[in-house]
């Protein structure tokens, strides 16, 4: 008998994944199966593999549309996606979720090169967030936990955004999912 939570995941990468990611050519699901890919193949453990599947999970539990930033709304799907996954998982898969946007900041304050990366959504969505992060910001969040996590994590995000890339499908990530789960009272 599959878990209801991995149940509720799979139903909302594959039945509710379908709108368009932001401004880019791929959708919320190939959005999430290349950011995990990306964690697989770089030999993450499989809480980042987790994390990068689920990291955008707060795109899919609010009803403000595909693509509320360009109407000038922050969706804060870092921290509605934080609050959906905390009673399942631990700060391990839930910190880099949550910090995966205040991670862009941070790249966006400490690498100089960073921003020029930076899809079109993701530049918009930016200043919404806050922009860059200020020099006290930044000590700040080097010193979270799961900060160099949540580093790589939005590096993976950044880099999950190509038409047609091959991925595995949705239930390949599963078992590394299940491992990450905590366990059912």
């Amino acid at each position: 008998m599959i878990d209801p939570r991995l149940r509720q995941i799979t139903e909302l990468l594959t039945l509710k994944a379908d709108g368009m990611y932001g401004l880019s050519a791929v959708n919320q699901r190939q959005h999430a199966l290349q950011a995990s890919q990306l964690a697989q193949d770089s030999g993450c453990p499989d809480s980042l593999v987790a994390a990068s599947l689920l990291h955008d999970i707060g795109h899919l539990v609010h009803e403000l549309g595909d693509n509320p930033a360009e109407a000038g709304i922050d969706d804060q799907h870092e921290e509605r996606g934080h609050q959906f996954l905390t009673a399942w998982f631990g700060p391990e898969v839930t910190e880099p979720v949550r910090l995966h946007v205040a991670a862009k900041r941070y790249l966006c304050a400490t690498e100089a090169d960073y921003f020029a990366k930076l899809s079109k959504d993701s530049v918009v969505s930016l200043s919404l967030q806050g922009g860059p992060m200020s020099a006290e910001e930044v000590a700040a969040f080097d010193a979270l936990a799961q900060s160099a996590d949540a580093v790589q994590l939005r590096r993976f995000d950044e880099q999950a955004k190509v038409k047609n890339r091959e991925t595995q499908p949705v239930q390949h990530f599963l078992p590394a999912v299940a491992r990450c789960l905590r366990p059912l009272n």
